[in-house]
């Protein structure tokens, strides 16, 4: 749906999210590199506070990594390693030690089983091949269905959107699910900062913010990949009724 040459669809279901998305990023980024400069009262890296809040946890089957980039940290269930990039494995920051807390509350959240974080690891293999293959069987359906050559063809093409569509549903399920596993661990980073007396009161404002940042990048993500699979329907539909 076009007005003045503009796609009016994008703006609607997809520009917003985007524009969230910048934000969110910017925020993060800024949030960190504030904190990044304000170093912990107790002088711990950010291993060394993964480190104990994963033992004040009853967790010792985790190795902790160091992997390259900033803010490329991450936990891997599968593995059971907690990876913290160069920015956050040897720093003493305030915001490195959010972060390695944030990853080591997904560490505890395997733990205890986590219901969420279960059904995210299973989705990982659907959401990826969907989020590969699914938009792009969805347009083509669209495209040759509403193309001229493709005259009684029709049905398979629309099986083809619909198929795409399928796909694509499965891939914005998993950054849906991905919401509360990332806030929950989040709020279970803050917690054991606290109840460890990693950090203070006044230090946990600092990481809250960060983690606040961060928990809206997650919020933008899934609102782009909602809008992006409801720009698809709706096309989809449109297309059906000019038929």
């Amino acid at each position: 749906m076009y007005l003045g040459g503009i796609d009016i669809t994008y703006i609607i279901f997809v520009l917003p999210a985007i524009l969230l998305s910048l934000w969110a990023s910017a925020k993060v980024k800024s949030s960190f590199a504030k904190y990044d400069k304000v170093m912990s009262k107790k002088g711990y890296s950010g291993a060394e506070a993964a480190s104990i809040l994963m033992r004040a946890n009853g967790i010792t089957d985790v190795s902790i990594n160091r992997i390259g980039g900033s803010l490329t940290d991450n936990y891997n269930p599968s593995s059971k390693t907690l990876n913290l990039s160069d920015a956050t494995f040897a720093s003493r920051s305030i915001a490195a030690i959010g972060v390695a807390a944030h990853e080591t509350g997904h560490a505890i959240q395997h733990n205890v089983g986590y219901g969420p974080l279960v059904l995210r690891s299973t989705m990982v293999p659907v959401a990826n091949f969907g989020s590969r293959l699914g938009p792009w069987l969805a347009i083509l359906g669209i495209v040759l269905g509403g193309s001229g050559t493709a005259n009684g063809y029709l049905s398979i093409w629309q099986l083809l959107t619909n198929i795409g569509l399928i796909l694509f549903s499965a891939s914005v399920l998993f950054y849906v699910v991905t919401l509360p596993v990332e806030i929950n661990a989040s709020k279970r980073a803050l917690k054991i900062l606290k109840e460890t007396g990693v950090f203070d009161s006044e230090e946990l404002k600092g990481a809250k913010k960060v983690l606040t940042a961060a928990a809206m990048t997650y919020v933008a993500s899934a609102l782009s990949a909602i809008g992006s699979l409801l720009r698809l329907i709706f096309i989809s539909k449109s297309r059906q009724k000019r038929r």
